[in-house]
Protein backbone atom coordinates (compact mmCIF):
# COMPACT_ATOMS: atom_id res chain seq x y z
CA UNK A 1 0.00 0.00 0.00
CA UNK A 2 0.99 3.41 -0.95
CA UNK A 3 1.92 6.34 1.38
CA UNK A 4 -1.76 8.99 1.43
CA UNK A 5 -1.25 12.24 0.77
CA UNK A 6 -0.92 14.11 3.30
CA UNK A 7 1.98 15.93 6.25
CA UNK A 8 3.39 14.01 8.14
CA UNK A 9 6.06 14.28 11.06
CA UNK A 10 8.35 11.93 12.56
CA UNK A 11 10.43 12.47 15.18
CA UNK A 12 11.13 9.98 18.39
CA UNK A 13 8.26 10.50 19.61
CA UNK A 14 6.77 7.98 16.87
CA UNK A 15 10.06 6.31 14.93
CA UNK A 16 13.37 5.66 15.18
CA UNK A 17 16.30 6.80 13.49
CA UNK A 18 19.34 4.38 13.26
CA UNK A 19 22.75 3.83 12.13
CA UNK A 20 23.87 0.34 11.59
CA UNK A 21 27.92 -0.08 11.40
CA UNK A 22 29.95 -2.93 10.51
CA UNK A 23 33.53 -4.03 10.63
CA UNK A 24 36.74 -5.33 9.00
CA UNK A 25 40.60 -5.73 9.93
CA UNK A 26 42.48 -8.69 10.97
CA UNK A 27 41.19 -7.90 14.41
CA UNK A 28 37.96 -7.44 13.43
CA UNK A 29 36.62 -10.34 15.49
CA UNK A 30 37.72 -7.84 18.85
CA UNK A 31 35.17 -5.34 17.28
CA UNK A 32 31.11 -4.83 17.15
CA UNK A 33 28.89 -4.18 14.78
CA UNK A 34 27.04 -1.22 16.26
CA UNK A 35 23.14 0.22 15.84
CA UNK A 36 23.19 3.37 16.69
CA UNK A 37 19.88 5.68 17.50
CA UNK A 38 19.68 8.80 16.68
CA UNK A 39 17.60 10.59 19.50
CA UNK A 40 17.33 14.26 18.98
CA UNK A 41 15.93 14.81 14.99
CA UNK A 42 12.98 15.39 13.18
CA UNK A 43 11.74 14.71 9.25
CA UNK A 44 8.23 16.44 7.72
CA UNK A 45 7.29 14.39 5.02
CA UNK A 46 4.48 16.12 3.08
CA UNK A 47 3.20 13.76 0.36
CA UNK A 48 1.17 15.78 -2.58
CA UNK A 49 -1.33 14.19 -5.09
CA UNK A 50 0.95 14.29 -7.90
CA UNK A 51 3.89 12.75 -5.66
CA UNK A 52 6.38 15.02 -8.02
CA UNK A 53 5.55 18.01 -6.15
CA UNK A 54 6.31 16.18 -2.56
CA UNK A 55 9.24 16.48 -0.91
CA UNK A 56 11.02 15.43 2.34
CA UNK A 57 13.44 17.55 4.96
CA UNK A 58 15.26 15.69 7.91
CA UNK A 59 17.28 17.60 10.19
CA UNK A 60 19.33 15.64 13.19
CA UNK A 61 21.43 16.85 16.42
CA UNK A 62 24.75 15.06 15.56
CA UNK A 63 25.46 14.74 19.48
CA UNK A 64 22.51 12.96 19.69
CA UNK A 65 23.81 9.33 18.89
CA UNK A 66 23.56 6.74 20.88
CA UNK A 67 24.91 2.72 21.14
CA UNK A 68 22.36 0.61 21.61
CA UNK A 69 23.51 -2.66 20.78
CA UNK A 70 26.95 -4.30 19.65
CA UNK A 71 26.87 -7.50 17.61
CA UNK A 72 29.82 -9.86 17.91
CA UNK A 73 33.14 -8.87 19.59
CA UNK A 74 35.10 -10.42 22.49
CA UNK A 75 33.43 -9.44 24.72
CA UNK A 76 29.93 -7.51 25.38
CA UNK A 77 29.50 -3.55 25.49
CA UNK A 78 29.50 -1.98 28.45
CA UNK A 79 27.86 1.33 29.36
CA UNK A 80 31.59 2.56 29.40
CA UNK A 81 32.61 1.80 26.50
CA UNK A 82 29.07 2.67 24.63
CA UNK A 83 30.33 6.02 26.46
CA UNK A 84 33.55 6.12 24.24
CA UNK A 85 32.66 5.22 21.63
CA UNK A 86 29.88 8.29 21.75
CA UNK A 87 32.60 10.50 22.53
CA UNK A 88 34.59 9.57 19.42
CA UNK A 89 31.55 9.82 16.98
CA UNK A 90 30.63 13.43 18.68
CA UNK A 91 35.12 14.68 18.66
CA UNK A 92 36.56 12.47 15.77
CA UNK A 93 33.46 11.29 13.19
CA UNK A 94 30.76 13.74 13.04
CA UNK A 95 32.67 16.90 14.74
CA UNK A 96 29.65 18.14 16.31
CA UNK A 97 28.30 19.74 12.89
CA UNK A 98 24.52 19.41 11.71
CA UNK A 99 23.26 16.32 9.88
CA UNK A 100 20.32 17.94 6.97
CA UNK A 101 18.20 16.04 4.53
CA UNK A 102 16.41 17.98 1.74
CA UNK A 103 14.76 16.12 -0.61
CA UNK A 104 15.27 17.31 -4.65
CA UNK A 105 12.52 14.98 -6.35
CA UNK A 106 10.26 12.39 -5.14
CA UNK A 107 8.94 9.56 -7.06
CA UNK A 108 6.66 7.04 -7.52
CA UNK A 109 8.14 3.61 -7.18
CA UNK A 110 5.25 1.06 -7.26
CA UNK A 111 3.74 2.58 -4.53
CA UNK A 112 6.85 3.22 -3.00
CA UNK A 113 8.59 6.77 -2.79
CA UNK A 114 11.92 7.19 -4.62
CA UNK A 115 13.87 9.95 -3.13
CA UNK A 116 16.59 11.92 -3.92
CA UNK A 117 18.25 14.90 -2.52
CA UNK A 118 21.44 16.32 -0.69
CA UNK A 119 22.48 14.89 2.42
CA UNK A 120 24.55 17.74 4.31
CA UNK A 121 26.82 16.65 7.55
CA UNK A 122 30.77 16.72 8.47
CA UNK A 123 30.18 20.46 6.53
CA UNK A 124 29.64 18.83 3.44
CA UNK A 125 26.69 18.01 0.65
CA UNK A 126 26.24 14.99 -1.40
CA UNK A 127 23.17 13.30 -3.33
CA UNK A 128 21.51 10.48 -1.76
CA UNK A 129 19.12 8.16 -3.14
CA UNK A 130 16.51 6.13 -1.25
CA UNK A 131 12.85 4.37 -1.36
CA UNK A 132 10.63 5.15 1.34
CA UNK A 133 7.86 2.46 2.00
CA UNK A 134 4.65 2.93 3.80
CA UNK A 135 1.80 0.42 4.67
CA UNK A 136 -0.64 0.61 7.75
CA UNK A 137 -0.18 3.67 9.08
CA UNK A 138 3.87 2.41 9.23
CA UNK A 139 6.87 4.07 7.76
CA UNK A 140 10.40 2.73 6.74
CA UNK A 141 13.06 3.61 4.46
CA UNK A 142 17.29 2.86 4.74
CA UNK A 143 19.59 4.44 2.71
CA UNK A 144 23.58 3.50 2.26
CA UNK A 145 25.90 6.24 3.83
CA UNK A 146 29.19 5.96 2.41
CA UNK A 147 31.29 8.48 5.29
CA UNK A 148 34.55 8.81 3.11
CA UNK A 149 31.93 10.89 0.71
CA UNK A 150 31.12 13.46 3.48
CA UNK A 151 34.96 13.60 4.39
CA UNK A 152 34.91 11.20 7.38
CA UNK A 153 37.47 8.99 8.00
CA UNK A 154 35.23 5.63 9.12
CA UNK A 155 36.93 4.71 12.80
CA UNK A 156 39.81 2.38 13.10
CA UNK A 157 41.99 0.79 16.26
CA UNK A 158 44.31 -1.15 16.85
CA UNK A 159 46.63 0.47 14.54
CA UNK A 160 44.62 0.03 11.85
CA UNK A 161 44.10 -3.96 12.39
CA UNK A 162 40.13 -3.23 13.23
CA UNK A 163 38.31 -0.64 11.21
CA UNK A 164 34.52 0.43 10.75
CA UNK A 165 33.44 -0.20 7.74
CA UNK A 166 33.11 2.89 5.08
CA UNK A 167 29.21 1.63 4.15
CA UNK A 168 26.45 2.35 6.92
CA UNK A 169 23.35 1.76 6.79
CA UNK A 170 21.00 4.40 8.09
CA UNK A 171 17.24 3.44 8.29
CA UNK A 172 13.87 5.00 10.25
CA UNK A 173 11.10 3.43 11.19
CA UNK A 174 8.02 4.95 12.23
CA UNK A 175 4.33 5.67 12.41
CA UNK A 176 2.43 8.47 10.14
Amino acid sequence: MAIQAGNYKLGPDNATLRVKTGRHGAAAKAGHDLVIEVQSWEATLNVAEDVGQSSLQLTADATSLHVIEGVGGMQALGDDDKADIRKTIDKDVLKKKAIEFTSSSIADDGGRLAVSGDLSMGGKSKPVDFVVSGDGGKVTGSAAVKQSDWGIKPYSALFGALKVNDDVTVEVDGSI
